[in-house]
């Protein structure tokens, strides 16, 4: 079966006058006119932090810092479409089971409270008082507190995560999964152990004096494209950018700032790639590795730096050394020439940047690679000085904050005495599930409870539909959400849905209205103070959500939790407390949280501070693998085996698919009407027989042996070399195993899933 994918060439800058366009869609569309207010307030000192990505705020006063994808992330928040108590009375849980993502968002915001139920298979209206009585009494009647699992999405505020881990801890339990488990976590392992820190070295107004920018697998302009007006002001000052993706990608080659009336007119932009070098999936350590040893050749390493601040530099030298080139060309899929004129590049900046995405993260050698390209930084002394840094740009606009509180499986042991010494219990010290956990546990029936603060977990996550299958067999889920979404139907024995204000929305408390705060991807702390008209009388904060659930679970816990849900500067007051001695920079929280710009969370590598095991910056050296996950499925199932990697359309925020109402689905990559798309290239296409528009099963070649595939996925010849191929997610997140996963940090494989593709 063919039928062509109606593609239409995209030969224009990303920004400009499709940015403006797809804005005024989203507005316009929605009816979305409390967003008209909001914009100007977003991403402003003591204005809304918008809820699409963590890209940090402006350094500058900058009267618009809003991007086309922050503008549908607030027109969907503040549309007038309503999920009401009616909506789910007129559509059982079965039916809405077959509307596709998109449908789902556009049912709108959730009004009401509400327990499924089963014998008419649908979502009812419920009191608030009656549902955190039917979840605490669930909580409570577990036969061990590690059957529960609270998992938490990255848009969460600092003071709700602070309270939701307090929960989690005080109920007993380190079950607390994460958004990070899935994306960053392979950076935070991996930078904390070379360089003592987890987080990004580096601060937006460092744009502004580095030489180079090194960007790995990434795509800023759909997914955080606010980092296209830097890379675009950094390029007209004269600093030079390389691009190391498997995919070209239009906002990484041009960009026309919809700021600029000149590039709006003029058509042409600014072009930002200096050269943009198509390594293999996979094949980032091959080719840091290769740029590495070109540079050691020639010698061009600051040996001061190396000599005062690091260790481990004989054993990576000798290992570079003793790759061959014809191995790190076929790993990386470039060639000496191109590796040795990235390494003339790095060579010739005084300053450098590196900045990566889950292209380094999402595969089997994550952590390796991101320690490779701490090396490479090291061998010239960039880290810790202005202009130059590693940059892991995270997704989620708190997922930092949320480990910040205290967010994680494994949890510090100076936030568990902090925890200690404020409230007076004894937290569990041993590491709870990991989202990875989380899967095992739902499927092997070991997890009973699901209580989710945002997200879509299971459309997140690998394996989706065994995921929601286990789901819909734990005695509860809840769910505190704004929309509706894919892993909200499939409920537990008693499953529940709590409707919670937006970002954009007014939050008033006994104490009065208030504000929550948020660390971005570079480590600064700041507030935001919604002012919108809540879409419903009956949402409640998360803040107050997860207190009155906590008072329910743990009603002699003796903690304070109507203050901490209803107060947050006597949260704040509280978080500042129990982070003494656990991170630093959190002194006088709520007196300067409310400076104009908030305040930076110092960074011990940026100061050339290394708290590393050796108190100094680690090289750590890592071979050329050839046992992967791509080698052991091809000795199983034969040189038809593709390597999948899944990436985001423009149209889209993490698993949120936004509707185009002319059926644009990724404007950069020309695709319209369908998002059901394999990208091949045309070789690949001839060799295993296929036709660009042929319309194939796309099978998973598991490990595991378990049956994985999804039907009706169009081809589309695309400008690519061997065996790679391209899909959205999370339509095809259901091909990946658990078993697939990084070394080390346990992130799934999105970028490295074995197929086959078949008739």
């Amino acid at each position: 079966m063919t039928k062509t994918i109606p593609f239409r060439p995209y030969d224009k800058p990303a920004g400009g006058l499709g940015s403006l366009h797809g804005t005024a869609k989203a507005l316009l569309g929605n009816g979305s006119y409390p967003a008209l207010a909001t914009l100007p307030r977003l991403n402003q000192p003591q204005g809304v932090d918008c809820p699409g990505c963590a890209y940090p705020d402006s350094p500058d006063s900058k009267s618009v810092d809003f991007c086309e994808q922050g503008a549908w992330a607030i027109a969907h928040e503040g549309g007038k479409a309503r999920a009401t108590p009616a909506f789910f009375a007129a559509n059982t849980v079965t039916a809405l089971r077959a509307k596709d993502h998109w449908e789902l968002e556009a049912a709108g915001r959730l009004t009401a409270p509400m327990l499924y139920d089963a014998g008419s298979d649908t979502y009812r209206e419920i009191g608030w008082d009656t549902a955190f009585a039917l979840a605490g009494a669930a909580l409570r009647a577990l036969d061990d507190p590690d059957r529960a699992v609270f998992y938490t999405s990255g848009r969460t505020s600092n003071e709700a995560a602070f309270a939701y881990g307090l929960l989690a801890r005080a109920f007993g339990t380190n079950n607390l999964p994460d958004s990070s488990n899935l994306c960053h976590e392979s950076s935070g392992m991996a930078l904390t152990e070379s360089i003592g820190v987890g987080k990004s070295t580096v601060t937006r107004a460092d744009f502004a004096d580095t030489q180079l920018i090194m960007s790995f697998g990434h795509n800023p302009g759909s997914n955080h494209p606010r980092m296209l007006g830097d890379l675009r002001e950094a390029k007209r000052r004269g600093c030079r950018i390389i691009i190391f993706n498997p995919l070209r990608e239009r906002g990484l080659e041009a960009f026309a700032d919809p700021q600029s009336p000149g590039e709006l007119l003029g058509g042409a932009g600014t072009q930002l790639a200096d050269a943009y070098y198509q390594v293999r999936v996979g094949g980032d350590l091959a080719a840091i590795t290769g740029i590495a040893k070109a540079v050691l050749e020639r010698g061009a390493v600051d040996a001061p730096f190396i000599a005062a601040h690091t260790d481990g530099f004989d054993a990576f030298r000798e290992l570079a050394a003793g790759q061959a080139w014809p191995e790190i060309e076929q790993a990386s899929g470039l060639s000496r020439a191109q590796l040795e004129e990235a390494a003339g590049f790095y060579i010739d900046s005084p300053a450098t940047i590196a900045a990566w995405c889950m292209g380094l993260t999402q595969n089997e050698f994550a952590i390796e690679t991101i320690q490779s390209l701490v090396n490479l930084m090291l061998l010239r002394g960039n880290v810790g000085k202005p202009g130059a840094g590693l940059m892991p740009v995270r997704g989620h606009s708190n997922v930092q904050g949320d480990r910040t509180m205290g967010i994680t499986n494994r949890p510090k042991p100076a936030w568990l005495a902090g925890l200690q010494r404020v409230f007076g219990f004894v937290p569990a010290a041993k590491p709870g599930l990991d989202a990875i956990g989380t899967i095992h546990g739902l499927v092997d029936g070991t997890v009973e409870a699901f209580v989710a603060l945002g997200g879509n977990f299971a459309v997140a996550a690998p394996d989706t539909p065994r995921v929601l299958e286990a789901l819909s067999r734990t005695k509860l889920t809840v769910h505190v959400a704004t929309k509706l979404n894919r892993t909200h139907l499939y409920p537990g024995q008693t499953g529940l849905l709590l409707p919670c204000i937006g970002r954009t929305e007014l939050d008033v408390q006994p104490s009065g209205p208030q504000f929550v705060s948020v660390e971005d991807t570079a480590s600064m702390v700041h507030a935001s103070m919604g002012r919108n008209r809540p879409a419903s009388e009956l949402l409640r904060s998360e803040p107050f959500i997860v207190s009155r659930l906590a008072q329910h679970v743990l009603p002699d816990m003796g903690i304070d939790w109507h203050t901490i849900g209803t107060d947050y500067d006597a949260t704040r007051a509280l978080i500042e407390r129990v982070a003494e001695g656990a991170v630093e920079g959190f002194a006088d929280y709520n007196e300067r949280i409310r400076a104009e710009k908030g305040f930076h969370l110092p960074n011990g590598a940026g100061r050339r501070e290394w708290a590393t095991a050796v108190r100094k910056a680690r090289f750590i050296a890592h071979p050329l693998p050839a046992d992967t996950i791509m080698a052991r499925a091809r000795a199983r199932h034969g040189d038809r085996v593709l390597c999948l990697a899944t990436i985001r359309a423009h149209r889209q925020y993490n698993t949120t698919v936004y509707r185009d109402p002319k059926g644009e689905v990724d404007r950069y990559r020309g695709v319209h009407g369908t998002r059901h798309v394999l990208f091949v290239g045309r070789a690949a296409l001839a060799r295993l027989g296929f036709a660009d528009g042929d319309v194939v099963r796309v099978r998973a070649a598991s490990p595991d042996g378990i049956e994985r595939h999804v039907d009706g996925i169009r081809l589309a010849a695309a400008a690519l070399d061997g065996d790679d191929v391209f899909g959205y997610f999370p339509e095809l997140t259901p091909l990946l195993s658990p078993a697939l996963v990084a070394r080390g940090s346990n992130t799934p494989a999105f970028k490295q899933i074995p197929v086959l593709i078949e008739r």
